[in-house]
């Protein structure tokens, strides 16, 4: 019976349902705690420590990637909205969104490389700043580690999303705009969801950044993977 239930799609859609709404509950009153990050948590811990199988969980979990694609568009209301702020600040935007693909990318391989980390878990880390598709994609391009960098991407933006807004405010950097080309560009979609609850001004620069920052590094690592093969 037990493993009937488990086997049923409603399974791992209740439990995702579940989990979240408690993870919220939680960020209600303690606002450190991202719900991604502790739904993420209590999930993994379920599941290895009752032992069920992931593909039990996905069957179900999957309906949820299905709401993916019209989240994404949606992120296309405050773009509309503020066109006329984005119109002006295009340039900004660009450079912006630029150097901080370079720095992503640059980075992560120093970070590595000074750890000691292998060539294939630099060019794993290398993508993380993009959206996972984007950076699975390229993983799989360069001859990397896809699960890795899969991993890795939602590691920096649920980081980014939990910290980034705080540091930048450490920083005196409270404008919106800044903190949407900030936030979009490091942080991908899991930071621009994040900052589209605090400002939709925000939102409208991060989810921009987010696209241009995509399209930048795909187009940066073309160089790249001309140069490993």
């Amino acid at each position: 019976m037990a493993g009937n239930m488990l086997q049923h799609p409603l399974f791992g859609l209740t439990l995702s349902v579940l989990i979240y709404a408690f993870a919220n509950v939680m960020y209600q009153r303690w606002r450190f705690m991202h719900p991604l990050f502790v739904c993420t948590g209590l999930i993994i811990l379920i599941l290895v420590g009752f032992r069920i199988p992931f593909e039990d969980f996905k069957r179900g979990a999957d309906v949820l990637t299905l709401l993916l694609g019209p989240a994404t568009v949606a992120l296309g209301v405050p773009l509309y909205k503020y066109r006329s702020l984005i119109r002006s600040n295009l340039k900004r935007v660009m450079l912006s969104v630029l150097a901080g693909s370079i720095t992503g990318i640059a980075s992560s391989a120093a970070i590595v490389g000074l750890l000691g980390g292998s060539q294939s878990i630099i060019l794993s880390m290398l993508p993380k700043s993009v959206s996972s598709p984007i950076s699975i994609e390229i993983a799989t391009r360069l001859g990397a580690i896809p699960e890795l960098t899969a991993v890795l991407t939602t590691m920096t933006g649920l980081f980014g999303s939990m910290f980034g807004t705080r540091l930048l405010n450490w920083l005196k950097i409270r404008d919106d705009i800044s903190i949407g080309i900030a936030l979009g560009t490091a942080a991908h979609g899991i930071g621009t969801a994040k900052v589209v609850k605090d400002s939709e001004q925000q939102g409208g620069f991060a989810g921009l950044s987010m696209a241009i920052c995509g399209i930048m590094t795909s187009i940066l690592f073309i160089p790249i993977y001309y140069w490993l093969k």
